[in-house]
């Protein structure tokens, strides 16, 4: 008899880890097969000033990587939550498990990878540099011994530093911050990703892109490095996206091919 209990009890705790443990689905029991801050959520951490990849609305955060991110979350079978935080706190928040990603414009770097894993590339930026109109910069070499403006801990100001001295950066937590410096005549350059310079030029005239690109880099999501079983889901749901042509579509709407 209690052999016969002892196999009941055992065959109970084998359904009980059945259903706890089942494999979920981009539609399915998603924290079933990983596990995220908060159950049913997918929490993106951005800095909502970097058009048009994140923006704000009235009070709402969109953009591209908003678009992506509802996308992915909605194959996950979750509810996208945004936090809006500095550019250089969204890997601390993803490595501390604060969030599950950080999608913000994201440069995929050596050094960032000893923290944080990437995603698959789901976008292509530009590094370029904005100047008042008349400036004798014309070339990228010609920032030697310029004052240049960044957005603090983006590939921008680690490329700025590392060509041109430290000594010659003027880091700032936004992008916008670093505009309205240039505008007062307080740096000489702004160095940062080409589709925000064109958002930033074109609502603050005297300002011009230079015509030679500054580096070509790839964008991708950030995720904590031992939540690999969110990763492979994150890069199921991209791959999905890519090939029913929403990634494309989501970037045409902000960024017309023409």
């Amino acid at each position: 008899m209690k052999k016969k209990i002892l196999s009941l009890a055992l065959i109970a705790v084998c359904m009980l880890g059945l259903v706890a443990c089942g494999s979920g689905s981009a539609s399915g029991d998603s924290d079933a097969a990983f596990t995220t801050v908060n159950k049913g959520v997918l929490t993106m951490a951005t800095n909502a000033y970097f058009p048009p990849y994140e923006y704000y609305e009235g009070s709402e955060v969109v953009g591209i990587d908003a678009e992506i991110a509802k996308a992915v979350a909605d194959k996950l079978g979750l509810t996208l939550k945004i936090e809006d935080m500095e550019f250089d706190s969204i890997i601390t928040a993803v490595s501390a498990g604060k969030a599950d990603m950080g999608l913000a414009g994201m440069t995929v770097t050596e050094e960032r990878k000893q923290n944080v894993n990437f995603s698959d590339t789901y976008a292509t930026g530009v590094q370029v540099v904005i100047v008042p109109e008349g400036s004798d910069i014309k070339t990228v070499d010609d920032l030697q011994g310029k004052k240049i403006g960044v957005q603090l801990a983006t590939t921008g100001d680690i490329y700025c530093c590392d060509d041109f001295g430290t000594e010659n950066v003027e880091e700032y937590n936004k992008g916008n911050d670093a505009v309205m410096a240039l505008l007062s005549g307080k740096i000489d350059a702004v160095v940062i990703d080409n589709e925000p310079a064109k958002s930033y030029v074109a609502v603050n005239p005297g300002l011009v892109i230079l015509d030679t690109e500054y580096v070509t880099e790839e964008y991708a999501a950030a995720l904590n490095k031992e939540n690999t079983a969110l990763l492979e889901a994150v890069n199921g749901a991209l791959a999905e996206l890519k090939a029913d042509g929403t990634l494309d579509a989501i970037i045409q709407k902000y960024i017309p091919a023409n």
